[in-house]
């Protein structure tokens, strides 16, 4: 029965915690719109904020995504994330063709070789000025 007022006391405090960091006037953080800022401006444990109150920190987002108008912390990393791996993507699919294009002319350089063995060349003509030090057969 103690730990129901326990959480109340907890999710009033975390309310006024957002409506303090969203008005610029942090106590007991250093003010940015986080997670991390929102649960030490609440004096509440973070995972205590992520696991019991994820409610509330999808309020604290929401509230941060519609006054502010600026994209909440996790969601500008994320989205920095999916840019660098939709890129990186881009660029193997690059290489990959590159690699492809190659295999396809070293086949083919492979194959022309092969060919050249099998069949002899025609003995080259030699030039009058010069003296072979081999008899040419």
């Amino acid at each position: 029965m103690t730990q129901q007022p326990r959480h109340e006391d907890e999710r009033t405090r975390i309310r006024e915690a957002i409506d303090r960091l969203l008005a610029g006037k942090a106590v007991a953080s250093d003010g940015s719109l986080t997670v991390k800022a929102l649960a030490a401006e609440a004096s509440v444990h973070r995972m205590a904020l992520m696991k019991r109150h994820s409610d509330l920190k999808n309020v604290f987002y929401e509230r941060v995504r519609n006054e502010t108008l600026q994209i909440p912390e996790p969601e500008r990393k994320l989205r920095e994330t999916v840019t660098r791996q939709r890129q990186t993507i881009k660029d193997q699919q690059a290489e990959i063709e590159e690699l492809r294009r190659r295999i396809t002319q070293l086949t083919l350089a492979a194959a022309v070789l092969t060919q050249r063995e099998d069949t002899p060349l025609p003995p080259r003509p030699v030039p009058d000025n010069v003296i072979s030090l081999r008899p040419v057969t």
